[in-house]
């Protein structure tokens, strides 16, 4: 038979392991991830023009959806339409520049991005 120090310690230690599984887990339904998606007429997601840095280089039209971090490649942004979001765009100079929803601009200079996050 147990003691009720020993039964109350397991229960502690099973509690505690429930809390961190859980915590490291969430709640299902709550977890955010940014999505590539297709750019559609009317849609307010993050649109984003840019040019390949490889000789020659290619250009890109990309949207995205959901808040969340993505790299980016290295590619040089040209222009960027926020749609309903705030987005920051990370460069390879370690910067940071953050648009607000409903911003449509054109970077100049082009920008060489590292990674966009959706806000």
């Amino acid at each position: 038979m147990l003691s009720k120090t020993k039964k109350g310690a397991s229960t502690a230690v099973a509690a505690l392991a429930a809390a961190a599984a859980f915590s490291m887990v969430g709640p299902a339904g709550t977890a955010f991830a940014i999505d590539k998606v297709e750019c559609t007429p009317g849609e307010n997601f993050l649109k984003i023009w840019s040019h390949s840095p490889t000789l020659p280089p290619q250009d890109s039209v990309d949207c995205y959806a959901n808040g969340g971090k993505t790299e980016f490649g290295g590619w040089w942004v040209d222009r960027i339409s926020t749609g309903n979001n705030a987005v920051i765009l990370y460069d390879n100079n370690g910067d940071q520049t953050r648009y607000e929803p409903g911003t449509v601009k054109d970077i100049d200079p082009e920008a060489k991005i590292n990674a966009i996050e959706i806000v």
